[in-house]
């Protein structure tokens, strides 16, 4: 075979335009190469020596899954810190990271599937630690901030090429690969759409991933948006790349398609160019394209299309320019400067809920630090693994000294009693190696599999102490004295192996289930339960032990204990992040697991100096009422501890703000499925009722004065200004937050709205100017009834303050705006999905193409209002187009139907739409009310007449 050779091949020329080097790579590919390329792993092509490619390198908080990495806090952490600069340099540093693992590992990918962007909606969302906010403009500041960071300064060349998750509407992880969330106009563009348009718009952003969901009736990874909204954010080629799994789905889970060559050549027309699926085997891929191919489903047109896509972002990321390429030198692993913006970034994440003085601590104060999350640092399943490590007990012991700290965990000391009086024993590991989950790295770690070379559990006649943690709903972990977790293997064997609960089937957690005078332990990673047996204690379908657990110590008692004799109890709570709440398990409610309350409980009723510090991916209904100080970060990443002692010892000011609602009760949420935040009056934006803990909010040791606020509208925008002053005694940050509202709107707008915000690190006495221009656009709606953005006339409230709720200043500015007109029914009819107010009703697709429907949600009728259609001088027919079986029913303002159209036989398939139409007398202007009753899906109304 004759070698390449570069000089003579353009795609090789670093002086031509990227276009034209693609064109001419492209253009030297086989179509056999060219299907090769559409799975994740990429192969070589030898005889143009271009390397293989790998789509897909996890770093939403530091390099995930590949080894020893930086950990930052969570990405809900991030956004906390409502620091759009401090994200950036966070960015920086991981895009750094992953090139130095990457020239030690060419597993590490540099096409890195971050950041998360979906807006936390509903809290009850078991990857709620994965986003930023439940608010669209602070969601894309601090999005738009990580992927500048993740991509780097050069103007030419990116570090890494970020790809944002999940396309589109995801929020639940409950059947996640089979619901629909029903998103209706105005929420998809004014809420769902914002963040990815921002931070696609801003420049930085390689690509988008589609999420397992379907969005009115489609599959995510067959959206017309992809096309319709996506790629015209930008002139940058973006490159799609699917799910893991996901492209299957289609067919195996969805049942959209009935075979996957349909599937895949549909996905791939839709715009989905790289299919993450099967592992490293891509011959099912390949396979399926083939067949679309010979179908006549695909052309080698489409294919050129997705691969384009894809050489575009090599390109960019200099992979066939290595002599030109400026980020060869700018590998950066476990730097100084990495270690001191880790805890930079944990400091800045920590939000203060309440203080009535009690902070901050004294440096002679004697504390007792408790509970479950006291001792740990917790990393979650898309974290790096740990070089450093800082709890809050370590931090505090480093901060005031271990003399002045006591420490009780919390958790119940128990040993398990056979039926044969014997109990558990752990025998013990000598010389057995310390493994730490995940350590070698894993393209894929879900493959990882628990240690067998540790002994299995036996039984002998005084058994072993173990700590019981209950992590709510009876979800249990057991603990070995030497701090390994009770874990089961491929083997089915019981061992002390885990160094802490993890994996994507996490088997360190069990359940005791009451059985006779004792209970049964159930191992649920299994499903099976634990039975005792001549070698040894392992999980099985038959022949379950019954256990008596024997209780040595509560965790309260220990926790009162303790408690009693400090100045100051730390309560640290929260949760496991592998827990009860991740990635395929969603929350079942805002309540602190019971073990915990307990814990709290026996804290508080021992000393009333009691500072509740959760330590959470989420936010928690807890009664603030008899605590003197209540703290929040999420899980902080290495520097944890060491940034929690310092906010609780007063070197440093906590000036983190929430970056959602903090609600009081599980009754004050919507369904988990409600994706229409407006009718559901959900997030800051739409409730109605009294948080807990308002968006925004966070508290400082030093206080702020805002004044002069000065608001005009010019050259296209609302120009604002006020100042922040602190009148505190300490340096400070202050995040100052500017909302708007609409004062008189036709339409359901927010009670208010995030414009911008600016965090400000202010000396006692210092004041801020602060100015901020707001382009008019941000006032507007997308109008339904013109199917565009609008900015309404008339008066917008602006409110400057420190969240939210807690407003200090306000005003009032005219927008010119254009005129609200009544729809004209006449001349477009009414898109069904165009709805100004519905009930019982779920959005559908129209087709498998694209177009939207509506259909009753349940068995009841479902209801639909459109106001203000203006009849002109009068109609005398309605013309519906439906597909299914049912009726329809027309009436005006609320008024006995005028019409009821039914089609006379079911139609043949949900696609197969048909025309009915019916005598109706109406003019003027009136609000359209419809009801379908019935499996009726209904795309469009018309008048005429």
């Amino acid at each position: 075979m004759t070698a390449h050779t570069p000089s003579t091949e353009p795609f090789r020329d670093p002086q031509l335009p990227f276009a034209k080097r693609i064109d001419d790579l492209l253009s030297r590919l086989t179509p056999q190469e060219k299907t090769a390329f559409l799975h994740q792993f990429a192969p070589a092509v030898e005889r143009l020596g271009v390397a293989a490619f790998r789509t897909g390198q996890e770093a939403l908080h530091g390099v995930a899954w590949m080894g020893p990495a930086t950990v930052f806090p969570q990405a809900v952490g991030l956004g906390a810190t409502w620091n759009p600069e401090l994200v950036r340099r966070v960015g920086d540093a991981v895009s750094r990271e992953v090139r130095a693992m990457r020239a030690k590992d060419d597993r590490v990918g540099l096409n890195v599937w971050s950041p998360t962007v979906n807006l936390l909606r509903h809290p009850l969302w078991g990857r709620n630690e994965e986003g930023y906010s439940e608010d669209p403009k602070l969601t894309s500041a601090i999005a738009t901030a990580y992927t500048h960071g993740l991509r780097g300064e050069h103007p030419t060349y990116w570090r890494t090429a970020p790809v944002l998750k999940h396309w589109l509407a995801h929020n639940n992880e409950t059947d996640r690969s089979t619901t629909s969330s029903s998103v209706r106009p105005r929420v998809l563009h004014e809420y769902d759409l914002r963040a990815f348009r921002d931070t696609v718009e801003a420049g930085a952003v390689a690509g988008v991933m589609p999420a397992y969901n379907l969005v009115n009736g489609r599959p995510n990874h067959v959206s017309p948006y992809l096309a319709e909204h996506l790629r015209t954010w930008t002139e940058e080629e973006l490159l799609v790349c699917s799910d893991a799994g996901a492209p299957s789905n289609l067919v195996d889970s969805e049942h959209y398609f009935d075979t996957h060559e349909e599937a895949t050549a549909a996905a791939l027309v839709a715009g989905v160019d790289s299919f993450t699926d099967h592992g490293t085997d891509s011959s099912q891929i390949i396979g399926r394209v083939r067949g679309a191919l010979e179908r006549g489903l695909l052309t080698e047109a489409d294919l050129d299309t997705a691969v384009r896509r894809q050489l575009s972002v090599r390109f960019r990321l200099g992979e066939f320019d290595p002599s030109y390429y400026p980020h060869d030198a700018t590998g950066e692993f476990d730097t100084p400067a990495h270690r001191a913006l880790a805890q930079e970034a944990a400091e800045q994440a920590i939000v203060l809920l309440k203080n009535d003085g009690v902070l901050p601590l004294a440096p002679d104060t004697r504390i007792a630090v408790v509970g479950l999350l006291a001792d740990e640092c917790k990393l979650d399943w898309y974290s790096g693994t740990l070089i450093h490590r800082s709890t809050p007990l370590e931090g505090l012991y480093e901060r005031f000294g271990a003399e002045r700290v006591e420490f009780a965990e919390g958790v119940d000391r128990v040993r398990l009693k056979t039926s044969t009086g014997a109990f558990l024993h752990v025998p013990a590991a000598e010389g057995a190696a310390e493994e730490v989950r995940g350590a070698e790295g894993a393209l894929d770690p879900a493959l990882l599999r628990g240690r067998t070379d540790l002994p299995v559990l036996t039984t002998d006649a005084t058994g072993t102490e173990l700590a019981l943690a209950d992590w709510g709903e009876g979800v249990l972990t057991l603990r070995a004295p030497d701090g390994r977790y009770l874990s089961v293997a491929d083997d089915g064997c019981l061992r002390a192996s885990a160094d802490q609960p993890g994996g994507w089937f996490v088997q360190e957690t069990f359940r005791l289930e009451p059985h006779g005078n004792g209970h049964l332990l159930k191992h649920l990673g299994t499903g099976r339960h634990v039975c005792v047996s001549a070698d040894g204690v392992k999980v099985a379908d038959e022949d379950p032990e019954v256990f008596e657990l024997v209780v040595a110590e509560r965790g309260e008692e220990a926790v009162a204990r303790a408690a009693a004799a400090a100045d100051v109890v730390v309560v640290v709570a929260g949760n496991d992040p592998y827990i009860n709440g991740r990635e395929t398990e969603d929350r079942t409610t805002l309540l602190l697991p019971g073990q915990q309350e307990r814990l709290l409980r026996a804290a508080r009723a021992a000393n009333p100096a009691t500072v509740l510090a959760l330590v959470a991916a989420y936010p928690y209904a807890v009664d603030p009422a008899e605590l003197p100080a209540v703290l929040w970060t999420a899980h902080g990443g290495q520097a944890a501890g060491t940034a929690l002692a310092r906010v609780l010892a007063g070197d440093v000011s906590p000036a983190g703000r929430l970056p959602q609602t903090w609600y009081a009760d599980d009754a004050d949420l919507p369904g988990l499925l409600d994706y229409d935040v407006i009718s559901a009056r959900q997030t800051y934006l739409y409730f109605e009722g009294t948080p807990l803990f308002p968006f925004g909010h966070g508290l400082s040791y030093a206080s702020f004065a805002y004044g002069d606020l000065t608001a005009r509208v010019e050259d296209e925008a609302v120009r604002v200004s006020f100042s922040v002053t602190n009148t505190g005694d300490v340096t400070a940050d202050e995040v100052a937050q500017l909302y708007a509202r609409a004062v008189d709107a036709s339409v359901p707008r927010p009670r208010r709205e995030l414009l911008d915000h600016r965090r400000v690190t202010l000396a006692p006495g210092e004041t801020a100017e602060l100015g901020f221009e707001v382009p008019l656009t941000a006032f507007a709606f997308w109008d339904v009834t013109q199917d565009r953005w609008r900015v309404e006339p008339g008066g917008y409230e602006l409110l400057a303050g420190a969240s939210s709720e807690d407003v200090r200043l306000r005003t009032t500015v005219q927008l010119d705006g254009e005129p609200t007109l009544p729809r004209a029914v006449l001349a477009t009819g009414l898109a069904a999905a165009g709805f100004d107010e519905q009930r019982g009703i779920a959005i559908v697709d129209r087709t498998k193409v694209s177009g939207d429907a509506v259909t009753p949600a349940g068995p009841e009728p479902g209801e639909l209002v459109y106001h203000a259609c203006d009849f002109g001088r009068g109609v005398s027919e309605v013309t519906v187009e439906v597909a299914g079986e049912g009726t329809v029913e027309l009436s005006l303002d609320g008024g006995p139907a005028l019409a009821v159209l039914s089609p006379a036989a079911p139609a043949s398939g949900p696609y197969d739409y048909v025309s009915l139409s019916a005598s109706v007398a109406a003019a003027g202007v009136h609000d359209v009310h419809l009801r379908l009753r019935g499996p009726l899906r209904l795309a469009h109304v018309g008048f005429s007449g």
